[in-house]
């Protein structure tokens, strides 16, 4: 599925949406290593941004995007709109990510016949 066919709005500018197929998701659990909270550690004593810990929400939130897109395309869709991020600390340093919308089938304005 294209990232341009994944929105966080309603619909998609320049298509209809004809067929609502429900809500999909992707997630995953994530934990920092031994080795990255100690890194990420000595990077808080400098401030700005703490890159260890920037790389792993980044990676997580790629992971669910694509597993939220394989969902829809089971399911026929060809978009999905109403897309949104969530993410939960499950215990200390053990975090959930979700990634969900609704998987839709869409034609180009004009190509409905």
């Amino acid at each position: 599925m294209q990232n341009a066919m994944v929105t966080t709005t309603m619909d998609l500018p320049g298509y209809t949406i004809t067929r609502s197929l429900g809500v999909v998701r992707g997630i995953t659990v994530r934990s920092r290593s031994v080795v990255g909270s100690f890194i990420g550690g000595l990077q808080t004593l400098f401030g700005g941004n703490i890159t260890i810990y920037t790389n792993l929400c980044e990676q997580a939130r790629a992971e669910t995007y694509q597993t939220m897109c394989q969902h829809a395309m089971k399911l026929g869709a060809n978009a999905i709109v109403a897309m949104r991020y969530d993410a939960t600390e499950i215990m200390a340093g053990l975090t959930e990510v979700l990634c969900y919308g609704t998987a839709v089938v869409v034609v180009a304005d004009g190509n409905r016949g």
